[in-house]
């Protein structure tokens, strides 16, 4: 029987993961090295960059890190174990398996295996359509699997806009069903030996460069209501519109995955938890057309009716490059955003380091975030805190909902190469409080730096290079830059 030669993958699901770090930043790399689309990326990216994002990877504060949040969300091991081929799935790359996979999780989901069951993907190409998940359930995709979506609109249903956004988030009306998604889930995980989830998400590129979208893109992987998710050792490429959208969850751990776009691909964000709690990003390398890691809790008057904040955020190891944001909260923050960690995180090759934006209509609040340990390398802003960011979805919000940004901690950071040290620009009437600076020292292009900006903000800054704005230096009343 099949079964009996599975004992390779299977014995994977039997305990967690508990490797060192040391070993899950190698396992990482040379997880990118074998990834066809990272090697193209690295190929353009100079000899002395390289050598950057090695050194990081490997310097012995990030290797000898043993902090996690990872255990909120343990591996399970699942008594059965299935392969997609037991229902017909061919891995050829031409054949469509969207009717096999939704057999095998049809079968999952109405059998009830006491513990959940594993379903297999072997290695092998695997065209399909969009499908849906189910609970106790493991998606496992072996070394060399690639689930690859098909092209073309027709073979994407539509469904409701997010009631936190009121409409798409590019078009009004509906929007395109996430290739892979969840709803009202609980104890999912999907992991593997790094196989990979393909969007191929050029056509939807095009067709929004070319104006001729109806509704808005579909995200590659997307849980909604959904809690006790896990995702690690997996690798996301090529989504059509964000990569991996956690919204209106909780207890989620993603892990030790790799997110692949182009630079130009438009709105591919990598993680974008929204109006979820006790989230733990991890151990994962994001390189993509647009934020690395954005957190976002609804947009504008939607939002604001909802009322689902995003709190208990953990992201933690990060390594990526993308033309816009590295860490990112926003811009859509109506439902609020608090209680974030952000540490040791590597960004290169970026527009803006650490990007947290709001805008007038938003309403919510960001509060009680703290970054620490990040490393820049050729960026062209460091930090940007900015309340004129972001469009709306229609005319109908509220111009005297104004956000609240309090309690927002930057510190030991170290960026190279940064052309513009950052700003903080609060808004007229609401004005951004307790931002601290401390130990943030940001190095221009050849000895060159640009001085900050800053409005409408209050707050502190401690050895801070080049020195900050009147608003924040020497400001040493305030001993919440302290704690």
């Amino acid at each position: 029987m099949w079964k009996t030669k599975c004992t390779h993958f299977s014995s994977c699901t039997k305990i967690p993961i508990k490797c060192t770090s040391w070993s899950r930043l190698l396992g990482l790399f040379s997880a990118l090295l074998r990834a066809e689309f990272t090697k193209m990326v690295l190929r353009n990216i100079t000899v002395a960059t390289t050598a950057v994002l090695l050194a990081l990877l490997l310097r012995p504060g990030v290797a000898s890190a043993e902090t996690t949040c990872s255990d909120m969300v343990p591996m399970r091991n699942r008594r059965e174990v299935i392969s997609i081929t037991d229902f017909g799935g061919v891995g050829d790359g031409r054949t469509l398996n969207t009717w096999p996979f939704q057999k095998a999780i049809f079968r999952i989901q109405h059998l009830r295996r006491r513990g959940g069951t594993l379903l297999y993907v072997p290695s092998g190409v695997w065209l399909t359509g969009c499908f849906n998940l189910t609970s106790h359930m493991t998606l496992y995709l072996a070394n060399g699997a690639v689930i690859k979506a098909t092209q073309g609109t027709l073979n994407w249903p539509l469904v409701e806009p997010l009631p936190s956004y009121g409409r798409g988030r590019e078009r009004p009306g509906g929007r395109y069903a996430s290739f892979i998604q969840g709803y009202g889930l609980r104890d999912v995980i999907i992991t593997g030996e790094n196989g990979t989830i393909d969007g191929q998400g050029g056509l939807w590129w095009n067709m929004w460069r070319q104006g001729s979208l109806s509704f808005t893109r579909p995200n590659l992987l997307e849980f909604m209501y959904s809690q006790d998710i896990r995702i690690s050792n997996v690798i996301f490429k090529n989504s059509p519109f964000w990569n991996i959208h956690p919204v209106y969850c909780s207890n989620v751990v993603i892990r030790s995955v790799t997110v692949l776009a182009p630079r130009d691909s438009p709105n591919t964000d990598g993680i974008d938890p929204d109006s979820s709690s006790n989230v733990c990003i991890e151990d994962s390398f994001i390189s993509t057309g647009d934020d690395l890691v954005a957190v976002k809790s609804g947009w504008d008057e939607y939002g604001i009716a909802y009322g689902r904040p995003s709190t208990g955020i953990t992201i933690r190891r990060i390594t990526g490059s993308s033309p816009f944001g590295g860490i990112a909260i926003g811009s859509e923050t109506s439902g609020g955003v608090e209680n974030v960690i952000v540490e040791n995180v590597n960004i290169y090759a970026t527009g803006i380091g650490i990007h947290i934006k709001t805008n007038v209509g938003r309403g919510g609040y960001i509060r009680n975030v703290t970054i620490s340990g990040v490393y820049m390398n050729r960026v062209l802003k460091g930090v940007r805190i900015a309340g004129d960011v972001g469009d709306h979805p229609d005319n109908n919000f509220n111009p005297r909902a104004l956000p609240v940004v309090d309690g927002v901690t930057i510190r030991n950071v170290w960026g190279v190469e940064v052309q513009q040290p950052g700003s903080i620009e609060g808004i007229k009437g609401a004005q951004f409080t307790h931002i601290c600076l401390s130990n943030v020292k940001l190095w221009g292009v050849a000895g060159r730096w640009e001085p900050w900006r800053c409005s409408a903000v209050s707050g502190a800054a401690f050895e801070v290079h080049p020195w900050p704005c009147a608003e924040l230096a020497g400001n040493f009343a305030n001993r919440f830059c302290y704690n």
